[in-house]
């Protein structure tokens, strides 16, 4: 069979990541679940395994297909930019919800609640301690990787690799100083709306750093291995604009839970 291609599409080889992705999804899922009722977590663990190590098969594919083959063509790239568009603005929807369920509780707090905001007995954060410093970090994130994307844009490799790197270090920094905020809260997510509201919203957004943190250290990688170009860095850009995002939502988080809802 013939590889000449006639359009500038890329039609994609049939991949056993699909359906390993959902068995792994299923798995960790399942396995929570058994986690919570029998508190043995060891099918949650082979359920994560199992996601990671298709994750990386399957990024790997898309890498060699992008990097290497050239499948990743002018109206293909335009198809991935929307792509992401569409799934940032899922993202923002999906905080939405969040933001609604606190600002319903909070703008008119229940008898229940003390008909105070926050409900009487919840010592919330000082939002000028950890809260101030987490604002200042991810404020800070988001120049360094502006700063590695101008510089890939100018094929500037060593300043790129600079920017991307600060900008893992900073990730990584605001995720352990999350973990020692949660470590030390003075309330839990049972403590009323006020505890539910906070640690999903907040919480939710740890995990977005998180993979944030890991999908710019995989664009780390692959600039140190020459991926990209000051024309091909889109695995780059998506990477950049999740960030972004994950930066805006924060300071929303900020300004409403830390420091007006305190």
């Amino acid at each position: 069979m013939s590889s000449h291609s006639n359009h500038p599409y890329h039609l994609v080889d049939q991949s056993p990541w699909p359906l390993t992705g959902a068995i792994g999804a299923m798995m960790m899922v399942t396995g929570m679940v058994k986690w919570f009722h029998t508190f043995s977590n060891d099918l949650m663990i082979i359920g994560v395994a199992v996601l990671v190590l298709t994750m990386f098969q399957w990024w790997r594919d898309v890498t060699r297909e992008g990097t290497y083959q050239g499948l990743h063509t002018y109206p293909v790239v335009i198809g991935l930019r929307w792509g992401m568009i569409l799934f940032i603005t899922s993202e923002v929807l999906f905080f939405v919800s969040f933001f609604w369920a606190y600002f319903h509780s909070s703008l008119s707090p229940t008898v229940e609640l003390g008909s105070i905001w926050p409900p009487k007995g919840i010592a919330p954060f000082d939002p000028m301690s950890i809260p101030m410093l987490n604002t200042s970090i991810l404020l800070a994130s988001g120049v360094t990787v502006t700063w590695a994307h101008h510089s890939i844009m100018e094929g500037n490799q060593s300043q790129g690799m600079q920017g991307l790197f600060f900008t893992v270090l900073l990730g990584i920094y605001f995720t352990i100083l999350q973990a020692y905020e949660y470590i030390e809260a003075p309330f839990t997510i049972a403590d009323s709306v006020y505890g539910s509201t906070f640690f999903m919203a907040t919480g939710f957004h740890g995990i977005h750093v998180i993979i944030g943190t890991l999908f710019l250290s995989a664009c780390l990688l692959r600039h140190s291995m020459n991926h990209f170009s000051s024309s091909h860095h889109f695995g780059f850009e998506a990477a950049a604009w999740y960030w972004h995002f994950v930066d805006v939502v924060w300071l929303f988080l900020y300004i409403s839970i830390y420091w007006w809802g305190s």
